[in-house]
């Protein structure tokens, strides 16, 4: 059989292309001791005619801004639609919003398909983009975007 040289130029090219489609990067665990590694910034926010904190990221956490990272915890749950649900540190009794932990000791999933439902404190792992939040004093510090469920989550 005859191979010409166009058939080489394609080819080669295409299974390349195709190998890098197929090969994922691996999703990076992050624990919450490396989130809860933050200092914070006073600013006044005139909205609320108070100061506030904000938080001033480390250079480990900054780089993980934009990536696909893992993260587990405890669910708490916060949109009746189930779009989206509150990952906390701690179970409902001790987390951020009894005042028994840090505001970085929570984070905002925003689920890749919504509408599934979740109790309080099932102990939960999911993946998805992270996004640090420095400005919007409404979101939590920690965001993850177009998140799905890592099944086998033990606890």
């Amino acid at each position: 059989m005859h191979k010409s040289k166009w058939s080489n130029r394609i080819v080669l090219p295409l299974l390349l292309l195709l190998l890098t489609a197929f090969t994922t990067q691996p999703t990076k665990t992050i624990s919450w001791s490396a989130l809860q590694e933050v200092d914070f910034e006073k600013k006044w926010v005139p909205e609320m005619n108070l100061h506030m904190l904000f938080p001033k990221f480390p250079p480990t956490l900054e780089k993980l801004n934009g990536t696909e990272v893992q993260v587990e915890g405890y669910v708490v749950p916060i949109d009746r639609n189930n779009k989206f649900i509150a990952l906390s540190a701690n179970p409902f009794a001790a987390c951020f919003f009894c005042g028994k932990a840090g505001p970085a000791s929570v984070m905002t999933i925003y689920f890749k398909t919504p509408g599934k439902a979740y109790k309080t404190d099932q102990y939960k792992t999911f993946s998805g983009k992270l996004k640090l939040n420095r400005s919007d004093y409404k979101q939590f510090y920690y965001i993850l975007e177009n998140a799905v469920e890592v099944t086998n989550s033990g606890h």
